[in-house]
């Protein structure tokens, strides 16, 4: 079968999903991209660059898009030659935390509660991105002073399901090379941006010296505007520590670094998958990551407790201790690089491909 693919931000963690999707899927998918740059004009927007700059709709069986547009709008524009939609939720403005100093614009809440109406398939990264969604619905529905649409959650939650992202890996062996220890290489590989919680990340590094531990750092991960000033004072700071400084824009490159790394470290206040930290633990590195968002559920239940950490004196007690004595982490660690496994392209797609099949079944159906 034939689908449209409208990606309005085509960056991060939309474009690997999308290139995955395509590259692995048994059907024919036409992706049409925007760049991953001013997200809120795309919520706005998208839908009408689309409209004019796609191939003509009839010849497809469905459309696939991302969050960061609305499909009520580009719905509007296309009337009866628009195809059943699939949305595919990685991020949504009913939880997403809010920049510093920036208030709430209650529209694109709206609009992913619209899209979500509109679509015939919907589908979430993780089930916590699920549940929190539609646990937010109602209070955000609360807030009209009347005739408030009590139905609206339930019409979303029928059609609700969580797939979770296909992952693209180099390391496809049994048994992972060594990290390289001299001294311990810790990975950063996240966006640099506030909701990745760069503060704690550094503090918890600056505590690890001050107790006389050595490491090298590589600091990896998309920056789509200014650099934060965490990285900047952290360039000045720890000097000839930083071996990599910067996104690299190669695959291969990046999972190179990925395979030296020894510690792969999140600190973040929003993660709604964490398709970093898997990569960086299907490529060797020992994870440290908070106990809550969506990590507990990419960890097996059995390292829990050695790997998600309850505040940020559990981050530097558990930081050190590796720093301290990192082989003995070392059959942990092949074993969650093999269950990351779970999460390849190759054992997700079939999931994607019976949704898109039943998408093509509903052309005829309402949302």
């Amino acid at each position: 079968m034939r689908f449209l693919f409208l990606e309005p931000f085509y960056g991060g963690s939309h474009r690997e999903f999308a290139d995955g999707l395509i590259a692995h899927s048994s059907h024919r998918i036409d992706l049409v991209t925007l760049p991953a740059r001013f997200w809120k004009w795309r919520m706005r927007g998208a839908a009408l660059h689309f409209i004019e700059n796609i191939p003509a709709l009839d010849r497809y069986d469905g459309l696939i898009l991302s969050d960061l547009m609305s499909l009520s709008d580009f719905k509007a524009l296309a009337g009866d030659a628009c195809p059943p939609a699939f949305v595919y939720f990685h991020e949504n403005q009913l939880t997403y935390p809010l920049a510093p100093g920036e208030s709430q614009d209650y529209q694109f809440g709206f609009t992913d509660i619209t899209t979500a109406l509109n679509a015939q398939r919907i589908a979430f990264n993780s089930h916590t991105h699920a549940n929190a969604f539609l646990e937010a619905v109602p209070a955000f529905m609360k807030m009209m002073p009347e005739y408030r649409p009590d139905w609206v959650t339930a019409n979303i939650r029928a059609k609700t399901r969580v797939l979770y992202p296909g992952c693209s890996f180099a390391s496809q062996t049994e048994r992972l090379p060594p990290p390289d220890l001299d001294p311990p290489l810790i990975i950063w590989n996240h966006r640099w941006e506030f909701d990745k919680n760069p503060h704690d990340f550094f503090d918890a590094l600056d505590a690890a010296l001050a107790r006389g531990l050595e490491f090298r750092l590589a600091l990896l991960g998309e920056n789509f505007q200014m650099v934060p000033k965490p990285f900047i004072s952290a360039r000045k700071r720890y000097g000839e520590r930083i071996v990599q400084y910067g996104y690299v824009a190669s695959r291969r490159a990046y999972f190179r670094w990925l395979e030296q790394g020894a510690i792969v470290i999140s600190t973040a206040d929003q993660e709604n998958f964490g398709l970093s930290v898997v990569e960086a633990i299907r490529h060797g590195c020992y994870p440290l990551l908070p106990n809550r968002l969506s990590y507990p559920e990419l960890i097996p239940d059995k390292f829990h407790s050695q790997v998600l950490y309850t505040d940020q004196t559990d981050l530097v007690t558990k930081l050190t201790g590796l720093l301290n004595d990192y082989p003995s982490c070392d059959l942990a660690r092949q074993i969650l690089a093999n269950e990351m496994t779970r999460f390849a392209w190759q054992n997700q797609i079939q999931h994607y491909d019976r949704l898109l099949t039943g998408l093509a079944a509903a052309k005829t159906s309402p949302p």
